[in-house]
């Protein structure tokens, strides 16, 4: 039957231990147990017996000294292991921007993970639109009114039971709707876009 080894106790002497005695004055047990010796150099150690360890933790106080202001800012900066933070979506106080993104492979574009689009120019139509707008026939800027208006006509003219039930013109008139569903989704989330024109 195999046995587990002893884990140490809690209060066993630290293995890495000098070898010394206790540096409490008029103390001759081997100082085994380390503390730290002040707030702004905790890997400088004092070294004492058990009981001497236990008499200076017990008085030992961190924010000795703090005022209410400094005590506050040490736990905020102890609540992220004494490493800057900044609100989500922003480094260092500032927003992501293409520049400091690279993305040479597009792969965060093609996911729609990049947060910052840059927008066209104002006379030029978005990528995604310029051949749904060929499609009917539209410049840019153009408004909602004058969507629905143009596929209007367009889908009198080229409906089937127009054209003696055409398949060509069947054809035509479901690239018609594509085009139209994509412009109107469009300009229904850019309100804006939908009022310029």
């Amino acid at each position: 039957m195999n046995r587990r080894p002893a884990r140490p106790k809690a209060y066993a002497p630290d293995p890495a231990a000098p070898g010394r005695c206790c540096d409490m004055p008029s103390c001759g047990a081997p100082g085994g147990y380390r503390a730290p010796k002040s707030r702004t150099n905790l890997k400088d150690y004092w070294w004492f017996c058990l009981d001497h360890v236990r008499a200076y933790n017990g008085s030992w106080d961190y924010y000795k000294g703090m005022s209410p202001a400094q005590m506050e800012a040490q736990l905020r900066a102890d609540t992220s292991w004494d490493r800057p933070s900044w609100p989500l979506g922003h480094i260092g106080g500032s927003a992501w921007d293409d520049d400091m993104l690279r993305d040479p492979l597009r792969i965060l574009a093609s996911n729609g993970m990049h947060q910052q689009r840059r927008a066209p120019p104002p006379n030029q139509p978005p990528a995604e639109l310029r051949d749904h707008l060929a499609i009917l026939d539209l410049s840019w800027p153009t408004t909602l009114e004058a969507v629905k208006t143009r596929y209007k006509a367009l889908a009198k003219r080229h409906h089937p039971d127009a054209n003696g039930g055409s398949r060509a013109a069947e054809e035509r008139l479901k690239t018609i709707n594509l085009a139209y569903a994509a412009v109107r989704s469009h300009l229904a989330t850019e309100p804006r876009l939908a009022a310029t024109g």
